[in-house]
């Protein structure tokens, strides 16, 4: 199953912030042109308002207003939007200005009008100051919405007028509609613009990962020499095309270290099958004496031993790569131990005329058995290797970050580029291959496997230690480091 376009999931995302800040921000510009135009619309309807009483109050009567309609209609004229109406002292209209529509009253274009069919408004008394907070909504007929004031105007004869100013809104919540809808309408535009957008631009900036995977592509089993080439590659990326290198270094490394190891594994493993198909083809050449067969049988039991002996060396590689494989740790005497490894090896050291001398003592934290087993492989390499008359010394020293046990011979030296390589599965110094090589090891006294130096290193790794070789005119040593326990 495909999985979801990082592309199309990123624009989508960008397309909801969009969408989310193009709403926050058209929101915004909304309640703020309709407070703007609220706002005006009061002092406009506040300020005819105050004219207008100004107006009456300049007036002597009742008759005065009907003869000065037009100068108190004059406040409201050029705004069709507003409207007036003037009420005598009886309560009855006397004047209107563009009152049709404004009161949802039947009565509110007939003469007989009165202060009775307005609105319930807040009456504002003729002496007291006009404000926005006397603005009163209602709905007009139509259901236009209405806003306007209703307020008393004191005649110069002592008598109380009535004025009402309205405005019709209609057309401002029209130009709210319509400016809601272009808002809509660019927010729509806006965030499909950004998503196309957005979309063509992350696909451009991930073109270095399509790079990258296509790079990756031409890595096969007959090219892991092949590295990731990208030019320009962002700085974000830098890290994952180091990582993703180097992880390749390591699948080459390990794929050539396989290689070899097969390799020498069927060669060596080829060695003792052929003497044992050529010791059994030779000896049925013709017919032998019993004690020529009984040789034969004894030639090939070594030689089965040298094959199980290779066998169980691998299986045991195998297991100690696993990260289940269990170590049993405990706390023990090193220089212990290696006296009883001393003495375990006492009859084979004798008879290649060694000495095998024990020294110091540490209180080393590991596991018994793997312990045991890679110094055991180091003596018995030290044995092989050790001219006759010599001498050799198992020591454990402690520092105070590791426990280091030595195993030194004397003997050839081994050359210096090989110190290092000497622990590597079946290498050999000796290129021809001969069935006692300078770096064999053996778990014995008979012919080594070319895995004892790295089942060492192996059990050193699996305890967080080391195992490294000095070699010079005087000795060879061999030397294991156990960290301390913390």
């Amino acid at each position: 199953m495909r999985g979801r376009s990082l592309a199309a999931a990123l624009a989508l995302a960008f397309g909801a912030t969009t969408l989310a800040v193009f709403v926050l921000v058209g929101s915004f510009l909304y309640l703020a042109l309709e407070k703007q135009i609220k706002a005006q619309d009061n002092l406009d309807i506040v300020l005819a308002a105050r004219h207008a009483r100004r107006l009456a109050e300049e007036l002597d009567s009742a008759q005065g207003i009907r003869d000065h309609s037009e100068r108190l209609t004059s406040v409201v004229l050029g705004n069709e939007a507003l409207s007036m109406e003037v009420f005598d002292p009886d309560g009855k209209r006397a004047i209107e200005h563009n009152i049709a529509g404004a009161l949802a009253v039947p009565d509110a274009a007939s003469d007989a009008a009165t202060v009775a069919g307005l609105p319930p408004l807040t009456r504002v008394a003729a002496t007291a100051r006009i404000t926005e907070a006397d603005l009163g909504d209602w709905t007009g007929r139509g259901g236009a919405p209405i806003r306007g004031i209703f307020t008393d105007a004191r005649l110069r004869n002592g008598d109380t007028a009535s004025l009402l100013v309205a405005r019709n809104m209609s057309d401002r919540w029209r130009l709210l509609d319509r400016y809601r809808d272009k808002l809509n309408m660019a927010g729509v535009a806006g965030v499909v613009l950004a998503m196309l957008l957005g979309y063509l631009l992350i696909r451009a900036a991930l073109r270095p990962l399509r790079d990258i995977a296509a790079s990756a592509s031409l890595v096969t089993v007959n090219r892991l020499d092949t590295r990731i080439a990208v030019a320009r590659v962002p700085s974000e990326l830098e890290t994952l095309v180091a990582s993703l290198n180097a992880m390749l270094e390591r699948v080459e490394h390990g794929f050539q270290r396989l290689s070899r190891f097969t390799a020498d594994l069927a060669h060596d493993m080829r060695t003792p099958l052929s003497n044992m198909r050529g010791a059994a083809e030779v000896a049925l050449a013709r017919p032998r004496s019993v004690d020529e067969y009984e040789s034969l049988l004894a030639s090939n039991l070594e030689e089965c031993d040298r094959l199980s002996r290779m066998i169980e060396s691998v299986l045991f590689l195998a297991r100690a790569e696993h990260p289940q494989f269990v170590k049993q740790l405990r706390e023990f005497d090193a220089g212990q131990e290696l006296a009883h490894i001393a003495d375990y090896f006492e009859g084979i050291a004798e008879d290649a005329n060694v000495r095998v001398r024990v020294s110091g003592a540490a209180s080393v934290t590991a596991d018994l058995e793997l312990f045991r087993r890679a110094v055991s492989n180091l003596l018995a390499n030290a044995i092989r290797y050790t001219p006759p008359g010599g001498e050799i010394v198992l020591d454990a020293s402690a520092s105070a970050d590791a426990v280091r046990v030595t195993v030194e011979n004397q003997g050839q030296p081994i050359p210096a580029e090989h110190l290092e390589r000497i622990f590597d599965r079946f290498y050999r110094v000796d290129p021809s291959r001969s069935s006692l090589p300078s770096s064999g090891l053996s778990q014995g006294s008979t012919g080594s496997t070319g895995l004892g130096l790295a089942i060492v290193r192996t059990i050193m790794e699996l305890h967080g230690g080391s195992v490294h070789a000095q070699s010079d005119a005087r000795s060879t040593r061999f030397v294991l480091r156990f960290p301390r326990a913390r």
